[in-house]
Protein backbone atom coordinates (compact mmCIF):
# COMPACT_ATOMS: atom_id res chain seq x y z
CA UNK A 1 0.00 0.00 0.00
CA UNK A 2 1.70 3.38 -0.57
CA UNK A 3 2.26 5.79 2.03
CA UNK A 4 0.59 9.08 2.80
CA UNK A 5 1.94 11.85 0.60
CA UNK A 6 4.02 14.54 2.17
CA UNK A 7 3.58 18.52 2.23
CA UNK A 8 4.50 19.65 -1.26
CA UNK A 9 6.99 21.87 -1.81
CA UNK A 10 6.38 22.33 -6.00
CA UNK A 11 3.22 21.44 -8.05
CA UNK A 12 3.40 18.33 -9.47
CA UNK A 13 6.01 17.58 -6.50
CA UNK A 14 5.42 15.36 -3.53
CA UNK A 15 7.45 15.49 -0.48
CA UNK A 16 10.73 16.63 0.02
CA UNK A 17 13.08 15.18 -2.34
CA UNK A 18 15.27 16.77 -4.95
CA UNK A 19 12.58 18.55 -6.98
CA UNK A 20 15.21 18.94 -9.86
CA UNK A 21 14.84 16.30 -12.44
CA UNK A 22 10.84 16.36 -11.75
CA UNK A 23 10.69 20.14 -12.09
CA UNK A 24 12.11 19.96 -15.02
CA UNK A 25 9.90 17.26 -16.91
CA UNK A 26 6.93 19.33 -15.75
CA UNK A 27 8.06 22.40 -17.32
CA UNK A 28 8.91 19.85 -20.62
CA UNK A 29 5.19 18.66 -20.55
CA UNK A 30 4.37 22.13 -19.88
CA UNK A 31 5.94 23.17 -23.40
CA UNK A 32 4.91 20.14 -25.43
CA UNK A 33 0.63 20.16 -23.83
CA UNK A 34 1.05 17.17 -21.70
CA UNK A 35 -1.91 18.09 -19.66
CA UNK A 36 -1.11 16.65 -16.76
CA UNK A 37 -4.40 16.29 -13.42
CA UNK A 38 -3.64 19.02 -10.73
CA UNK A 39 -4.67 15.83 -8.71
CA UNK A 40 -1.34 13.80 -9.38
CA UNK A 41 1.80 14.05 -8.93
CA UNK A 42 5.25 12.54 -10.11
CA UNK A 43 7.31 10.97 -6.70
CA UNK A 44 9.79 8.65 -5.60
CA UNK A 45 7.65 8.82 -2.49
CA UNK A 46 4.77 6.59 -1.95
CA UNK A 47 6.01 4.49 -4.91
CA UNK A 48 6.60 0.74 -5.14
CA UNK A 49 9.60 1.56 -7.64
CA UNK A 50 11.47 4.49 -8.82
CA UNK A 51 9.72 7.44 -9.79
CA UNK A 52 5.47 6.97 -9.95
CA UNK A 53 2.76 8.72 -9.64
CA UNK A 54 0.45 9.13 -6.62
CA UNK A 55 -2.88 10.93 -5.94
CA UNK A 56 -2.77 14.41 -4.17
CA UNK A 57 -6.28 14.10 -3.80
CA UNK A 58 -8.95 11.88 -4.20
CA UNK A 59 -9.67 10.81 -7.68
CA UNK A 60 -13.04 9.33 -9.27
CA UNK A 61 -13.32 6.24 -11.12
CA UNK A 62 -13.44 8.03 -14.78
CA UNK A 63 -11.53 10.93 -14.14
CA UNK A 64 -8.69 12.15 -16.73
CA UNK A 65 -5.15 11.78 -14.44
CA UNK A 66 -3.16 13.36 -18.03
CA UNK A 67 -3.01 13.49 -21.63
CA UNK A 68 -0.44 13.16 -23.90
CA UNK A 69 -0.44 14.56 -27.19
CA UNK A 70 0.47 12.31 -29.83
CA UNK A 71 3.21 15.32 -30.89
CA UNK A 72 4.65 14.32 -27.52
CA UNK A 73 4.82 10.27 -27.93
CA UNK A 74 8.80 9.32 -28.80
CA UNK A 75 8.71 6.93 -31.90
CA UNK A 76 10.82 6.95 -35.36
CA UNK A 77 8.24 9.34 -36.63
CA UNK A 78 8.63 12.35 -34.19
CA UNK A 79 12.88 11.98 -33.82
CA UNK A 80 15.00 13.79 -35.20
CA UNK A 81 16.63 11.48 -37.33
CA UNK A 82 13.02 9.95 -38.76
CA UNK A 83 13.68 11.14 -42.07
CA UNK A 84 17.04 8.52 -42.07
CA UNK A 85 14.87 5.67 -40.60
CA UNK A 86 12.26 6.49 -42.82
CA UNK A 87 14.73 5.97 -46.03
CA UNK A 88 16.01 3.00 -44.65
CA UNK A 89 12.81 1.26 -43.24
CA UNK A 90 13.81 -1.84 -45.36
CA UNK A 91 16.97 -2.38 -43.47
CA UNK A 92 15.60 -2.29 -40.41
CA UNK A 93 12.89 -4.71 -40.34
CA UNK A 94 12.92 -7.12 -37.74
CA UNK A 95 10.39 -9.73 -35.76
CA UNK A 96 10.22 -7.18 -32.46
CA UNK A 97 9.63 -3.90 -34.75
CA UNK A 98 11.44 -2.05 -32.03
CA UNK A 99 14.68 -1.65 -34.09
CA UNK A 100 14.07 1.39 -35.79
CA UNK A 101 12.58 2.93 -32.05
CA UNK A 102 15.99 1.92 -30.43
CA UNK A 103 18.17 3.67 -32.95
CA UNK A 104 16.08 7.00 -32.41
CA UNK A 105 16.82 6.38 -28.68
CA UNK A 106 20.10 6.03 -29.28
CA UNK A 107 20.30 9.33 -31.71
CA UNK A 108 18.31 11.23 -28.84
CA UNK A 109 19.58 9.57 -25.18
CA UNK A 110 23.22 10.80 -26.90
CA UNK A 111 22.52 14.23 -28.64
CA UNK A 112 24.05 17.32 -26.58
CA UNK A 113 20.60 19.41 -27.09
CA UNK A 114 17.64 16.43 -27.52
CA UNK A 115 14.58 18.00 -26.79
CA UNK A 116 13.83 14.84 -24.74
CA UNK A 117 16.33 15.25 -22.60
CA UNK A 118 13.87 16.24 -19.41
CA UNK A 119 11.90 13.37 -20.11
CA UNK A 120 15.01 11.04 -20.07
CA UNK A 121 15.83 12.73 -16.75
CA UNK A 122 12.94 10.28 -15.47
CA UNK A 123 14.42 7.26 -16.88
CA UNK A 124 15.52 4.49 -14.56
CA UNK A 125 19.35 4.63 -14.58
CA UNK A 126 20.11 2.11 -17.75
CA UNK A 127 23.42 0.62 -15.77
CA UNK A 128 21.13 -0.55 -12.52
CA UNK A 129 18.04 -2.50 -14.63
CA UNK A 130 17.21 -5.95 -13.18
CA UNK A 131 16.58 -7.59 -16.22
CA UNK A 132 17.65 -11.37 -16.50
CA UNK A 133 19.24 -10.36 -19.28
CA UNK A 134 21.69 -8.40 -17.94
CA UNK A 135 22.69 -11.09 -15.18
CA UNK A 136 25.76 -11.97 -17.32
CA UNK A 137 28.60 -9.64 -17.73
CA UNK A 138 28.92 -8.76 -21.00
CA UNK A 139 30.26 -5.68 -21.85
CA UNK A 140 29.73 -5.38 -25.67
CA UNK A 141 27.06 -3.17 -27.01
CA UNK A 142 26.19 -2.47 -23.54
CA UNK A 143 24.36 0.60 -24.30
CA UNK A 144 22.01 -1.00 -26.88
CA UNK A 145 21.10 -3.58 -24.91
CA UNK A 146 19.51 -1.59 -22.13
CA UNK A 147 17.61 0.03 -24.42
CA UNK A 148 16.55 -3.04 -25.97
CA UNK A 149 15.62 -3.93 -21.88
CA UNK A 150 13.91 -0.52 -21.58
CA UNK A 151 11.85 -0.59 -24.47
CA UNK A 152 10.98 -3.91 -23.71
CA UNK A 153 9.85 -2.54 -20.05
CA UNK A 154 8.73 1.18 -20.82
CA UNK A 155 7.51 1.17 -24.58
CA UNK A 156 3.69 0.93 -25.35
CA UNK A 157 1.93 -0.85 -28.75
CA UNK A 158 -1.11 1.12 -29.69
CA UNK A 159 -4.18 -1.84 -30.38
CA UNK A 160 -5.11 -2.44 -33.67
CA UNK A 161 -8.76 -2.38 -34.60
CA UNK A 162 -10.39 -5.10 -34.87
CA UNK A 163 -11.22 -4.59 -38.71
CA UNK A 164 -6.98 -4.53 -38.76
CA UNK A 165 -6.43 -7.57 -37.18
CA UNK A 166 -4.58 -9.09 -39.97
CA UNK A 167 -2.38 -5.94 -40.49
CA UNK A 168 1.19 -6.05 -38.92
CA UNK A 169 1.22 -5.00 -34.93
CA UNK A 170 1.86 -0.60 -34.62
CA UNK A 171 5.40 -0.03 -34.03
CA UNK A 172 6.43 0.34 -30.64
CA UNK A 173 6.59 3.57 -28.89
CA UNK A 174 7.53 5.48 -26.09
CA UNK A 175 4.62 7.58 -23.75
CA UNK A 176 5.86 10.41 -21.59
CA UNK A 177 4.13 10.39 -18.20
CA UNK A 178 2.60 7.01 -18.81
CA UNK A 179 5.80 5.26 -18.58
CA UNK A 180 6.15 6.88 -15.17
CA UNK A 181 3.31 4.61 -13.86
CA UNK A 182 4.63 1.10 -12.09
CA UNK A 183 2.25 -2.17 -12.68
CA UNK A 184 0.13 -3.77 -10.48
CA UNK A 185 -2.30 -6.82 -11.40
CA UNK A 186 -5.39 -4.84 -9.62
CA UNK A 187 -4.51 -1.90 -11.55
CA UNK A 188 -6.50 1.52 -10.90
CA UNK A 189 -5.84 3.57 -14.32
CA UNK A 190 -6.06 2.26 -18.00
CA UNK A 191 -4.10 3.98 -21.55
CA UNK A 192 -6.60 5.01 -23.83
CA UNK A 193 -5.73 5.59 -27.40
CA UNK A 194 -7.60 8.09 -29.20
CA UNK A 195 -6.48 10.07 -32.82
CA UNK A 196 -5.20 13.25 -31.05
CA UNK A 197 -3.76 11.78 -27.91
CA UNK A 198 -3.34 9.03 -25.38
CA UNK A 199 -5.63 9.26 -21.94
CA UNK A 200 -4.62 7.97 -18.99
CA UNK A 201 -8.02 7.34 -16.71
CA UNK A 202 -8.54 6.22 -13.32
CA UNK A 203 -10.59 2.83 -13.58
CA UNK A 204 -11.04 2.40 -9.63
CA UNK A 205 -11.49 5.07 -6.71
CA UNK A 206 -7.81 6.38 -5.95
CA UNK A 207 -7.28 7.99 -2.15
CA UNK A 208 -5.28 10.69 -1.31
CA UNK A 209 -1.24 9.44 -1.15
CA UNK A 210 -2.53 6.29 -2.80
CA UNK A 211 -0.34 5.28 -5.90
CA UNK A 212 -1.53 5.60 -9.17
CA UNK A 213 -0.97 2.12 -11.43
CA UNK A 214 -1.43 0.96 -14.63
CA UNK A 215 -0.87 -2.74 -15.95
CA UNK A 216 1.11 -4.08 -18.20
CA UNK A 217 -1.09 -7.18 -19.14
CA UNK A 218 -2.39 -10.05 -18.05
CA UNK A 219 1.17 -11.16 -16.95
CA UNK A 220 2.18 -13.87 -14.87
CA UNK A 221 5.50 -13.05 -12.73
CA UNK A 222 8.20 -15.48 -15.07
CA UNK A 223 6.85 -12.74 -17.43
CA UNK A 224 6.83 -9.65 -15.84
CA UNK A 225 10.87 -10.89 -14.26
CA UNK A 226 12.28 -11.43 -17.78
CA UNK A 227 10.66 -8.15 -19.40
CA UNK A 228 10.43 -5.71 -16.60
CA UNK A 229 12.67 -6.89 -13.68
CA UNK A 230 10.65 -7.45 -11.18
CA UNK A 231 7.69 -9.85 -9.85
CA UNK A 232 4.38 -9.24 -7.47
CA UNK A 233 4.36 -10.50 -4.21
CA UNK A 234 2.22 -13.25 -3.50
CA UNK A 235 -0.89 -13.01 -3.50
CA UNK A 236 -0.89 -9.79 -5.06
CA UNK A 237 -0.64 -11.11 -9.44
CA UNK A 238 -4.43 -12.70 -9.32
CA UNK A 239 -2.33 -13.74 -13.23
CA UNK A 240 0.23 -15.84 -12.44
CA UNK A 241 0.56 -18.57 -13.63
CA UNK A 242 2.74 -22.23 -13.55
CA UNK A 243 3.21 -24.18 -15.77
CA UNK A 244 3.50 -28.37 -16.23
CA UNK A 245 5.53 -29.38 -19.37
CA UNK A 246 3.17 -31.33 -21.42
CA UNK A 247 6.43 -34.39 -21.30
CA UNK A 248 6.05 -34.32 -17.72
CA UNK A 249 2.16 -35.99 -18.36
CA UNK A 250 3.56 -38.16 -20.63
CA UNK A 251 6.36 -39.20 -18.02
CA UNK A 252 3.32 -39.07 -15.23
CA UNK A 253 1.53 -41.92 -17.06
CA UNK A 254 4.13 -43.25 -18.59
CA UNK A 255 4.92 -44.56 -14.39
CA UNK A 256 1.75 -46.35 -14.50
CA UNK A 257 2.21 -48.82 -17.19
CA UNK A 258 4.00 -52.55 -16.45
CA UNK A 259 4.64 -54.09 -19.58
CA UNK A 260 6.11 -53.22 -23.00
CA UNK A 261 2.68 -53.22 -24.69
CA UNK A 262 1.49 -50.70 -22.41
CA UNK A 263 4.28 -48.44 -22.99
CA UNK A 264 4.08 -48.58 -26.46
CA UNK A 265 0.32 -47.81 -26.00
CA UNK A 266 1.02 -44.98 -24.74
CA UNK A 267 3.53 -43.71 -26.92
CA UNK A 268 0.72 -44.31 -29.76
CA UNK A 269 -1.67 -41.82 -27.42
CA UNK A 270 0.89 -39.27 -27.61
CA UNK A 271 1.54 -39.42 -31.12
CA UNK A 272 -2.38 -39.27 -31.61
CA UNK A 273 -2.18 -36.29 -29.55
CA UNK A 274 0.57 -34.53 -31.02
CA UNK A 275 -1.71 -35.41 -34.33
CA UNK A 276 -4.67 -33.40 -32.86
CA UNK A 277 -2.19 -30.55 -31.69
CA UNK A 278 -3.06 -30.81 -28.55
CA UNK A 279 0.47 -31.35 -27.28
CA UNK A 280 4.31 -31.12 -28.22
CA UNK A 281 7.69 -31.97 -27.18
CA UNK A 282 8.28 -27.69 -25.77
CA UNK A 283 4.79 -26.82 -25.07
CA UNK A 284 3.29 -26.50 -21.33
CA UNK A 285 -0.40 -26.77 -19.77
CA UNK A 286 -0.76 -23.28 -17.82
CA UNK A 287 -2.60 -23.35 -14.86
CA UNK A 288 -3.74 -20.00 -13.54
CA UNK A 289 -5.10 -19.14 -9.91
CA UNK A 290 -8.59 -19.19 -10.94
CA UNK A 291 -8.28 -20.94 -14.00
CA UNK A 292 -6.86 -23.07 -16.28
CA UNK A 293 -5.33 -21.39 -19.33
CA UNK A 294 -5.02 -24.14 -21.82
CA UNK A 295 -8.04 -25.76 -20.42
CA UNK A 296 -9.11 -27.44 -23.85
CA UNK A 297 -5.17 -29.17 -24.65
CA UNK A 298 -5.02 -30.60 -20.88
CA UNK A 299 -8.54 -32.06 -20.72
CA UNK A 300 -7.84 -34.06 -23.86
CA UNK A 301 -4.53 -34.86 -23.02
CA UNK A 302 -5.94 -36.39 -19.61
CA UNK A 303 -9.31 -38.21 -21.57
CA UNK A 304 -6.66 -39.81 -24.11
CA UNK A 305 -4.36 -41.19 -21.55
CA UNK A 306 -6.73 -42.32 -19.21
CA UNK A 307 -9.46 -43.99 -21.65
CA UNK A 308 -9.44 -47.64 -21.71
CA UNK A 309 -7.93 -49.61 -24.57
CA UNK A 310 -10.64 -50.24 -27.13
CA UNK A 311 -12.18 -47.05 -26.44
CA UNK A 312 -9.26 -45.45 -27.41
CA UNK A 313 -8.93 -47.33 -30.55
CA UNK A 314 -12.71 -46.12 -31.65
CA UNK A 315 -11.57 -42.53 -30.38
CA UNK A 316 -8.81 -42.89 -32.93
CA UNK A 317 -10.69 -44.06 -36.00
CA UNK A 318 -13.32 -40.86 -35.74
CA UNK A 319 -9.91 -38.52 -35.43
CA UNK A 320 -10.83 -37.62 -31.91
CA UNK A 321 -14.03 -35.60 -33.77
CA UNK A 322 -17.64 -35.77 -33.05
CA UNK A 323 -17.13 -36.14 -29.36
CA UNK A 324 -19.41 -34.65 -26.95
CA UNK A 325 -17.70 -33.02 -24.03
CA UNK A 326 -19.37 -33.77 -20.66
CA UNK A 327 -20.17 -31.74 -17.66
CA UNK A 328 -17.89 -33.32 -15.35
CA UNK A 329 -14.48 -33.68 -17.89
CA UNK A 330 -14.68 -29.85 -17.54
CA UNK A 331 -11.34 -28.54 -16.28
CA UNK A 332 -12.15 -25.84 -14.70
CA UNK A 333 -10.43 -25.31 -10.98
CA UNK A 334 -13.75 -25.28 -9.71
CA UNK A 335 -14.62 -28.77 -11.37
CA UNK A 336 -11.19 -30.64 -11.07
CA UNK A 337 -12.10 -32.30 -7.68
CA UNK A 338 -15.58 -33.98 -9.76
CA UNK A 339 -12.90 -35.33 -12.36
CA UNK A 340 -12.77 -39.02 -12.87
CA UNK A 341 -10.42 -40.84 -10.14
CA UNK A 342 -8.09 -41.38 -13.32
CA UNK A 343 -7.85 -37.93 -14.48
CA UNK A 344 -7.17 -36.50 -11.10
CA UNK A 345 -4.43 -39.61 -10.34
CA UNK A 346 -2.33 -38.29 -13.16
CA UNK A 347 -2.74 -34.58 -12.85
CA UNK A 348 -1.71 -35.26 -9.22
CA UNK A 349 1.30 -37.30 -10.45
CA UNK A 350 1.89 -34.40 -13.21
CA UNK A 351 1.93 -31.73 -10.25
CA UNK A 352 4.41 -33.70 -8.17
CA UNK A 353 6.98 -34.58 -10.82
CA UNK A 354 6.98 -30.78 -11.56
CA UNK A 355 7.75 -29.95 -7.70
CA UNK A 356 10.70 -31.71 -8.00
CA UNK A 357 12.41 -29.83 -10.69
CA UNK A 358 12.55 -27.56 -7.89
CA UNK A 359 15.45 -27.49 -6.03
CA UNK A 360 13.46 -26.46 -3.13
CA UNK A 361 10.09 -27.13 -1.64
CA UNK A 362 7.62 -25.31 -0.72
CA UNK A 363 8.41 -25.02 3.20
CA UNK A 364 11.83 -23.39 2.15
CA UNK A 365 10.19 -20.81 0.64
CA UNK A 366 8.33 -20.08 3.12
CA UNK A 367 10.58 -19.55 6.03
CA UNK A 368 12.45 -17.38 3.59
CA UNK A 369 9.22 -15.00 3.11
CA UNK A 370 8.70 -15.35 6.70
CA UNK A 371 12.09 -13.94 8.35
CA UNK A 372 12.63 -10.85 7.10
CA UNK A 373 16.04 -10.71 8.75
CA UNK A 374 17.16 -13.12 6.17
CA UNK A 375 14.68 -12.35 3.11
CA UNK A 376 17.15 -8.61 3.50
CA UNK A 377 20.21 -10.29 3.13
CA UNK A 378 19.28 -12.06 -0.24
CA UNK A 379 19.67 -9.76 -3.60
CA UNK A 380 17.39 -7.89 -5.34
CA UNK A 381 17.63 -10.38 -8.00
CA UNK A 382 17.08 -13.12 -5.20
CA UNK A 383 14.12 -11.92 -3.60
CA UNK A 384 12.50 -11.43 -7.48
CA UNK A 385 13.26 -15.16 -8.13
CA UNK A 386 12.06 -16.22 -4.74
CA UNK A 387 8.91 -14.41 -5.32
CA UNK A 388 8.13 -15.95 -9.02
CA UNK A 389 8.89 -19.80 -7.48
CA UNK A 390 6.73 -19.38 -4.52
CA UNK A 391 3.84 -17.90 -6.43
CA UNK A 392 4.21 -21.24 -9.06
CA UNK A 393 4.96 -23.62 -6.03
CA UNK A 394 1.16 -22.29 -4.74
CA UNK A 395 -0.22 -22.62 -7.75
CA UNK A 396 0.61 -26.07 -7.95
CA UNK A 397 -0.33 -27.11 -4.47
CA UNK A 398 -3.16 -25.39 -4.73
CA UNK A 399 -3.49 -28.36 -7.66
CA UNK A 400 -2.86 -31.54 -5.41
CA UNK A 401 -5.33 -30.61 -2.65
CA UNK A 402 -7.76 -30.08 -5.49
CA UNK A 403 -6.46 -33.68 -6.82
CA UNK A 404 -6.75 -35.63 -3.56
Amino acid sequence: MATQAKRRRVAGLVGCEDPTPVAGFLSWCRRVGLELSPKVAVSRQGTVAGYGMVARESVQPGELLFAVPRAALLSQHTCSISGLLERERGALQSQSGWVPLLLALLHELQAPASPWSPYFALWPELGRLEHPMFCPRVRSLELYRQLVALVMAYSFQEPLEEEDDEKEPNSPLMVPAADVLNHLANHNANLEYSPNCLRMVATQPIPEGHEIFNTYGQMANWQLIHMYGFAEPYPDNTDDTADIQMVTVREAALQGTKVEAERLLLYERWDFLCKLEMVGEEGAFVIGREEVLTEEELAMTLKVLCMPAEEFREFKEQDGWGDDKREEDSLTITNIPKLKASWRRLLRDSVLLTLQTYATDLKTEQDLLSSKEVYATLSWREQQALQVRYGQKMILHQLLELTN
